[in-house]
């Protein structure tokens, strides 16, 4: 089956997905009640558990795509990635697996202990003053080491990746109404988007940004490719300094709206993901029930409605500080 306007070929979509199950996991979809009722009950809700993917979230997916596409002489010299921190993980931990060195670079404001997790994958790491900085430094590491680029969301690699994850989800939600889906740079909702197209023609699918971080919706509104001087949100994961072609088209093609959600919103989220189904998530991995309870709360009424969940790679102090606002109003 093949969609100009989805972008993908299923058939490559599940020779990858094939592959990728010598180390990868097909993570598990929940049903939350809790949040059905906090929203009165006469909605489906289900939730894809990506964060439980190997490395905490879903960026093996595409990490591996790419570096499965290596020939032995490039496998050689190495591979390097820029990172908030949770594709710079899933980079050094494909690179283990797939028996190259990565070397990846992530900004002076990431978590230490996302630093620490591409260590323990073996990677060498190298920090950045800011995000736009890190990807020139990439880059530069790119043109005099020879490595080669994992980016974090642009690429048909990634896309085939992450539209493993789409196609996981349609077989085990068949004939949902609505999925929503955070958006960083796009890589993300465009795998997802592009497979959900061919595999559930009806459906709809929503895409969230953080309003410190919107470039994604900033393009939908220009026509094309935007970017953005600084990016202003808690969630970092999601905090791509601009859009690219690729993704871009393939969001715009599949996506049917972008909303924003506020910094409270997603502390809220994450304390009532914490309250109602016992999981301790980042900011990122909170947008798509932040949008599901604030800006879509009264526009799916009736749907089976699916949340991506797509990670959870946050220490407990980090967790605690930024979803205080969300636990004390959800208990």
């Amino acid at each position: 089956m093949r969609s100009e306007a989805a972008g993908i070929d299923l058939a490559d979509v599940r020779r990858l997905r094939h592959r990728l199950r010598e180390w990868l996991i097909r993570t598990p979809v929940v049903r939350c009640k809790n949040l059905e009722q906090r929203l009165g009950g006469d909605m489906s809700i289900s939730a894809k558990l990506e964060f439980l993917q190997r490395t905490g979230t879903f960026k093996p997916r595409g990490a591996l795509s790419v570096i499965l596409g290596l020939d032995r002489k490039q496998l050689e010299a190495g591979v390097t990635a820029v990172s908030a921190g949770n594709h710079a993980i899933a980079t050094a931990f494909a690179a283990k697996v797939m028996g190259t060195s990565a070397k990846v670079v992530m900004t002076a404001a990431a978590n230490p202990w996302r630093v620490e997790r591409c260590r323990h994958f073996g990677a060498e790491v190298v920090l950045a003053e800011d995000v736009h900085s890190a990807f020139l430094l990439a880059e530069e590491i790119r043109e005099t080491e020879g490595r080669f680029l994992v980016h974090p969301f642009e690429g048909s690699d990634v896309v085939r990746g992450t539209a493993t994850l789409g196609m996981e989800i349609c077989e085990q939600v068949p004939g949902f109404d609505t999925v929503i889906v955070p958006i960083g740079g796009g890589g993300l909702c465009a795998g997802i988007a592009s497979a959900a197209r061919q595999l559930n023609p009806g459906c709809t699918v929503l895409g969230v940004e953080p309003e410190g971080a919107d470039t994604m919706y900033r393009s939908f509104a220009a026509g094309a490719p935007q970017a953005i001087d600084r990016v202003r949100t808690i969630a970092d994961s999601l905090g791509a300094p601009f859009a690219l072609p690729l993704s871009y088209a393939l969001c715009r093609a599949n996506v049917d709206r972008i909303v924003l959600v506020s910094d409270n919103e997603l502390r809220e989220a994450m304390g009532l993901l914490f309250t109602d189904l016992r999981v301790a998530v980042e900011p990122a991995c909170a947008a798509s029930t932040a949008a599901l309870m604030g800006p879509l709360s009264a526009t799916l009424a009736g749907q089976r409605v699916v949340l991506v969940l797509c990670g959870s790679n946050i220490d407990w102090p980090s967790f605690e500080k930024e979803a205080s606002l969300g636990l004390s109003r959800a208990a």
